[in-house]
């Protein structure tokens, strides 16, 4: 089982760097950060937030091993054409290492910022959908055309191409079953991890309630794979694990706990939060060092 860290993009570099160089040092597989132009979470809307496309053009050349990924891009503000030139370029500046988080993104400040039309849940869906067939032909074909309900791309160019073939890996978040069929057709991953708040009834209230919450998603997306034709064991499968009510950085206990859940359910890889000091995902460090030292080396020894 492998394991990833999210480091939220709210330091400034001199600060920040430290951050993405003991993750690697840690032992974690891959790190991410979040894509938004407003991070509407806890109190980052009014506080530091920094573009997460320059964050990992930095993380990449500060590192050399971890891999590195969006926790998700959405096409709220993103436009197929001139972000697959940028998902190209981190292909490159990362040597391979990079991987492109994808989620349908929702209302909120992504979306008001820019003064665009909400859309209903429906029609973020069909965008996603579209979203994400486009930026796979823009990084799969050179000279690439397409004219959609909400794209166009007109004899596009990715010279040189991916550096990871046929191009990098798709982490496609989905918790509903119009969302998990994009996953099906086009992720290299599936990603899960539902927000406790947003579960209905009692489930929400405890840990139970949210796993078993989990393996109903679980169950449903092996339903939609097998629907697609798609083998089950050509997906990897990745969890974020704070949404559920126990913060999965809260104690090693309670990491260890979310693993083994994890691994039950058949997760490939698991993603927490850098604690913090206060606020959302708030955690003490100490806990972070024990995690890397007693329970990392372990998990990359179970299949």
């Amino acid at each position: 089982m492998r394991v990833g860290i999210v480091i939220l993009p709210e330091q400034r570099w001199d600060q920040a760097i430290s951050r993405w160089r003991r993750a690697e040092a840690y032992g974690f597989d891959h790190a991410w950060s979040y894509d938004h132009l407003g991070c509407q979470l806890g109190e980052f809307l009014d506080g530091p937030w920094f573009d997460v496309v320059p964050t990992l053009t930095a993380a990449a050349m500060s590192t050399s091993t971890i891999g590195l990924g969006t926790l998700v891009t959405s096409p709220n503000f993103r436009h197929p054409v001139s972000f697959a030139r940028q998902a190209l370029a981190l292909d490159d500046i990362s040597h391979g290492r990079f991987r492109l988080g994808l989620g349908s993104g929702g209302g909120g400040h992504d979306r008001t910022v820019m003064g665009l039309p909400d859309l209903s849940p429906r029609q973020r869906t069909a965008r996603f959908t579209e979203f994400v067939e486009v930026l796979d032909g823009l990084l799969t074909h050179d000279r690439f055309t397409h004219h959609g309900t909400y794209y166009h791309a007109v004899d596009a160019r990715n010279t040189p191409g991916c550096l990871q073939q046929p191009r990098l890996p798709f982490i496609v978040a989905a918790n509903g079953p119009r969302a998990m069929r994009v996953a099906a057709r086009h992720g290299q991953a599936w990603l899960t991890g539902p927000i406790a708040e947003e579960i209905q009834g009692d489930l929400a209230a405890d840990l139970d309630g949210w796993w078993k919450t989990v393996g109903e998603l679980t169950a449903q997306f092996n339903d939609i794979l097998a629907d697609e034709g798609r083998d089950p064991n050509s997906i990897d499968r990745y969890i974020t694990l704070d949404g559920s009510p126990v913060l999965s950085m809260s104690s090693k206990n309670a990491f260890t706990e979310h693993a083994g859940r994890a691994a039950e359910l058949g997760f490939t890889d698991l993603i927490t939060h850098w604690p913090r000091p206060n606020g959302i995902y708030q955690a003490s460090e100490t806990v972070l060092e024990e995690i890397a030292t007693d329970v990392l080396p372990h998990l990359h020894t179970t299949p």
